[in-house]
């Protein structure tokens, strides 16, 4: 049985979804005993199509990996989803944090707060590339 890393971002149409694909991708070819899924803590921000961002679908694609790594459409997170992850990590500290603990206050202290920026600070060049390093450390940790 796998255990499960629950990435959160916004939107759950942008970095949490490409970081659950970057991450599903690198688990399956490593064999590693753990499953990315990912969402949102305001899914109705996030435009309604595509379901997926562009920025999210042409950095996966520069990176061969499958979309199929990640969900068909964006999920709002609920307290379910937060007891099913053995791992938690939302996106961006500054941005995130006051929207659990308005929504999920008994959560906060579980989730591990990374600072990747939304399209509003950082360029989608670099927010992928940040994710995609933090992705791989993150990997990293979990062999060892």
């Amino acid at each position: 049985m796998p255990k499960h890393l629950l990435f959160i971002c916004t939107g759950n149409y942008y970095r949490s979804r490409f970081a659950e694909a970057v991450f599903n991708h690198h688990a399956e070819c490593q064999a590693l005993e753990w499953r990315a899924f990912s969402r949102g803590l305001a899914t109705h921000l996030a435009p309604e199509f595509p379901l997926l961002s562009e920025h999210t679908t042409e950095g996966l694609a520069l990176r061969g990996i499958d979309p199929r790594h990640t969900a068909r459409g964006r999920v709002q997170l609920s307290e379910p989803d937060l007891m099913s992850a053995d791992l938690i990590v939302a996106l961006k500290a500054a941005e995130h944090r006051p929207m659990f603990e308005k929504q999920f206050p008994a959560w906060v202290e579980r989730v591990t707060f990374w600072n990747v920026s939304d399209l509003d600070q950082a360029t989608p060049d670099d927010a992928l590339a940040a994710i995609e390093k933090q992705v791989l450390a993150l990997i990293e940790s979990l062999e060892n």
